[in-house]
């Protein structure tokens, strides 16, 4: 039984060491044409309203994380996140309604996407893709934690899994692909939602956007704030396909 319990115990350290050091360490560059084929696969999520009806929730998930995420680094205090079968998102948080951490906190939405695509291209550019896959599934299971209707914890879990499901039990290709899908997608979508959101504020709607929020925060007009949100959907776009392109 010793021996048993000793031998069992190496196999689980083992395969623990296994898994961190491909964390830490790195993997191969996927051949070029997996590269570009899956950024035209993210690119008709995108563009395909079919498609874009259903990928469109990925978008909320990065983008009310994003609120959640700043709410807490501006020391706000966070009271929930709720994500909606129609793909709008809502994220509660308190402290003071003016100033600099309500301004950030506001801001951070639309600003997610991008950022995010941006800092999963420099890792995979550096060859870190199951860094980049677990740091992906770490994310995901904190914003779990502050995610209070059941729809907006499905949605969650089953977007953790994959991440979790692939990093785990997929070989370099199937990682590979998996990994610059979601970057490609989170560049590329960036700046759909950016469009929509100046189109509605065109025609009348959203007067509670994140843009016009920020306008009665700062005075500064909210159209101005959709031109910061679709200059750095598309530098990051930009940026990001030049990294992940480069070989």
């Amino acid at each position: 039984m010793v021996e048993t319990a000793a031998g069992t115990a190496a196999t689980v350290g083992h395969g623990i060491g296994d898994a961190w050091s491909r964390v830490t360490g790195t993997q191969p560059d996927p051949p070029a044409w997996l590269v570009l084929a899956t950024g035209a696969v993210a690119l008709a999520a995108v563009l395909a309203p079919p498609l874009w009806r259903v990928s469109r929730a990925v978008v909320t998930i990065a983008h009310e994380g994003g609120h959640g995420l700043t709410a807490l680094l501006t020391g706000r205090r966070l009271s929930g996140i709720r994500l909606h079968s129609d793909t709008s998102g809502l994220t509660v948080s308190s402290g003071r309604p003016t100033g600099a951490g309500m301004v950030l906190t506001a801001a951070a939405g639309y600003l997610a996407p991008p950022l995010l695509g941006l800092g999963g291209a420099a890792l995979l550019a550096s060859g870190h893709v199951t860094a980049l896959l677990w740091t992906a599934t770490a994310l995901l299971a904190g914003l779990l934690v502050m995610v209070r209707n059941a729809f907006g914890v499905l949605t969650v879990v089953a977007t953790g899994a994959a991440f979790l499901l692939v990093s785990w039990y997929a070989g370099d290709r199937v990682q590979a692909a998996f990994a610059y899908l979601g970057v490609w997608f989170l560049l590329l979508s960036g700046v759909r939602p950016v469009v929509e959101l100046q189109r509605k504020r065109r025609h009348g709607g959203a007067p509670d956007s994140d843009a016009d929020q920020l306008g009665r925060l700062t005075g500064v007009a909210p159209v101005l704030w959709v031109g910061l949100f679709l200059v750095t959907a598309l530098a990051g776009l930009l940026a990001g396909a030049s990294w992940l392109t480069a070989r």
